[in-house]
C-alpha cells in the first residue's frame, strides 16, 4: 500500500510518496520555480532552422522554447507514408502559434514545446485536435480495453481524441463522460482566451503540484493522504469530490505540532538521497555519479560476506541493488542514459535473474524507462525519460567556493528549512520575535528578495536577521527567541 505525505504550510510545497513506509518519490514546488510543463502559451516564432528541422518560439521565458518538426505536424499527416515535410513548409518566422510545454528547460536548453495540445484529467488525456483513441499499456485485459474504447467513441466529437490512463480501468461511462466534458470546457476556454492574447502570453496554466499528485496518484491502492495545510486539504477533498467521492475518506488533515516531514522521518531520507554513497541492508553499497546526460551506479559488496560461496554473495547483493537502484531512480528523478555496473557474475542464469528483477522493479515507475540489457563489458544499460529536474538540481546549487565541483544547499532550500523551524517555534505562546544569524551573503539575499517579510507573514513572529561571518552559507543560527524588546536589544548590542 502507498501513502502520500503533503507538506504545504510554507512557501514550498513538498509531496512525498511512500511505498511500504519507504520514500520512493519526492515532488517540490516553489513560487519562483513553478512547473511549466503542461502550460499553454500563445507564442511567436523567432527563428526557423531548416538544417535542424526545428524552430525557436518566444513564449515569454528567459530562453526561447524549442519546437521540433515532429511536434508541429498537423494531425492529418501520416508520417508512415512518405517523407516528413520540412519545417519551412509548416511554420514561418514571425508566425503566432499556440504551443504547450512538453519538457522543462534543462541546463543551457530552453523548454521544449509542441503544437499537439493535450489536457490531462484523472482518467484520460484529452486530445482536442487529434481523432485518436489510445489505452494505457498497464491495462492488459483486452476486454476492458475494448470496453473503454467503445465508451469514449460514443462521447467524442469527430476531431477529438483521448488516451485512457491506467486509472480508467473499471470506471463507469458516467465518470469518463464527466472527465471528457470537463476537459472539453477547459479547452474551449483556452480558445476564447487565445483570441485576445498578444504573444508571448500564458493562456492556460496546469493545476498546482498538490492537486496534480492527488489527481494522478490517489486510487484504491493508496492507504491515506496526510496534508498539513487546511486550504490544501479542502482543495484536495473538493477535487476528489468531483472525480471519486468515495476516496475523500482517505484524505486526512495533520494537526501535529511537529513538522510533518520530521514526524514521518522524511527529512533524513531526503538528505540521504543527496549522498553519493547509498548503503544496502545487507552491508553492500551503491556509489552514484551523475552528469547532465549520464548517471552511473556502481554496486559493491562492502561489508556483506555471504554465508556459502562468492557467487551466491554476488547474486544476493546484485538483486538487492536492483530494488534500491529502481527506488533511487524515482526518488532522485534520474533521467537520460543510465549505466549500472553490477558485481561481475560468471553464470548467464544469474545475469538473467538480475535483469528480470530490474524489469520487475521498473514496472512500478510511472516514468517511461527502457532496459537495453547487458553490454559485452557486463554493464547494464537503460534509459529513463527526463521529465523534470533531478532532486540534486532542485535542492542544491553549484558551490562558488570550488567553482562548481561541489554542491551546497540552495538559498531557497535554506529558507524553507528556516521557515519550517520558525513555524514550529511560533506555536509557543512566548515566541513573539526571533533573532536569526546568517552568513553575510544570505543576509543580503534574504533582504533583496524580501524573504524576511515572507517569514513574518508565515510565522506570525517578528523576524530579525543579523550577519555572522563565522557561519557558512548553508547554515543558520537561531540566536534568541523572546519578546520584541528583548530581540531588538540583542540586535543593537
Amino acid at each position: 500500500m502507498r501513502k502520500i505525505i503533503v507538506n504545504a504550510i510554507g512557501r514550498e510545497a513538498r509531496v512525498a510518496v511512500l511505498e511500504g513506509n519507504r520514500l520512493v518519490e519526492l515532488y517540490i514546488e516553489r513560487p519562483e520555480e513553478h512547473r511549466i510543463v503542461g502550460n499553454i502559451y500563445k507564442g511567436k516564432v523567432e527563428n526557423v532552422l531548416p538544417g535542424m528541422q526545428a524552430a525557436f518560439v518566444d513564449i515569454g521565458m528567459d530562453k526561447n522554447a524549442f519546437l521540433y518538426v515532429d511536434d508541429c505536424l498537423p494531425p492529418t499527416i501520416d508520417k508512415t507514408k512518405g517523407k516528413t515535410p520540412s519545417i519551412n513548409e509548416l511554420i514561418t518566422k514571425g508566425q503566432q502559434l499556440t504551443v504547450q510545454v512538453s519538457k522543462e528547460a534543462f541546463g543551457t536548453k530552453g523548454a521544449r514545446v509542441t503544437t499537439q495540445i493535450s489536457l490531462p484529467g484523472r482518467y484520460i488525456v484529452y486530445l482536442p485536435n487529434v481523432p485518436y483513441v489510445g489505452v494505457s499499456r498497464r491495462i492488459q485485459r483486452e476486454k476492458e480495453r475494448e470496453r473503454l474504447r467503445s465508451i469514449v467513441r460514443d462521447i467524442l466529437r469527430p476531431e477529438e481524441g483521448v488516451i485512457l490512463r491506467t486509472l480508467a480501468a473499471g470506471v463507469t461511462q458516467t465518470e469518463l463522460e464527466a472527465d471528457i466534458l470537463f476537459l472539453r470546457a477547459r479547452w474551449e476556454q483556452v480558445q476564447t482566451d487565445k483570441r485576445d492574447a498578444r504573444p508571448p502570453m500564458l493562456i492556460y496554466e496546469d493545476i498546482s503540484l498538490v492537486s496534480r499528485v492527488v489527481r494522478d496518484f490517489v486510487s484504491e491502492d493508496v492507504e491515506e493522504v496526510i496534508i498539513d495545510s487546511r486550504s490544501r486539504y479542502a482543495e484536495v477533498r473538493a477535487l476528489l469530490g468531483r472525480y471519486q467521492p468515495k476516496l475523500e475518506e482517505k484524505i486526512r488533515l495533520y494537526n501535529g505540532r511537529e513538522d510533518i516531514f520530521a514526524y514521518y522521518d522524511l527529512d533524513g531520507e531526503v538528505e540521504r538521497a543527496l549522498r553519493r554513497k547509498v548503503w544496502l541492508k545487507s552491508g553492500g553499497y551503491l556509489v552514484i555519479d551523475q552528469t547532465e546526460a549520464l548517471t552511473v551506479f556502481d554496486v559493491n559488496t562492502g561489508k556483506f560476506t555471504g554465508s556459502h560461496d562468492l557467487e551466491e554473495t554476488v547474486v544476493k547483493t546484485n538483486l538487492e541493488a536492483c530494488r534500491e537502484i529502481a527506488r533511487q531512480l524515482r526518488l532522485r528523478n534520474v533521467g537520460g542514459i543510465i549505466i549500472i555496473d553490477f558485481i561481475d557474475m560468471s553464470v548467464e542464469e544469474h545475469r538473467n535473474r538480475v535483469r528480470d528483477c530490474m524489469e520487475a522493479e521498473l514496472r512500478k515507475d510511472k516514468t517511461k524507462t527502457h532496459l537495453l540489457g547487458f553490454t559485452q563489458l557486463g554493464l547494464l544499460e537503460m534509459t529513463r525519460k527526463k521529465e523534470r529536474h533531478n532532486l540534486a538540481d532542485v535542492l542544491q546549487r553549484s558551490c562558488p567556493c570550488c567553482e562548481g565541483k561541489g554542491r551546497i544547499l540552495a538559498e531557497e532550500t535554506l529558507l524553507g528549512m528556516l521557515e519550517r523551524e520558525l513555524i514550529g517555534h511560533s506555536r509557543n505562546d512566548r515566541a513573539d520575535a526571533v533573532l536569526v544569524e546568517l552568513h553575510p551573503h544570505m543576509v543580503r539575499y534574504f533582504l533583496e528578495h524580501k524573504y524576511v517579510d515572507e517569514l513574518q507573514d508565515s510565522t506570525g513572529m517578528s523576524v530579525h536577521i543579523k550577519e555572522n561571518p563565522t557561519l557558512d552559507e548553508q547554515h543558520y543560527r537561531i540566536a534568541f527567541i523572546g519578546s520584541e524588546e528583548e530581540v531588538r536589544a540583542r540586535v543593537e548590542a
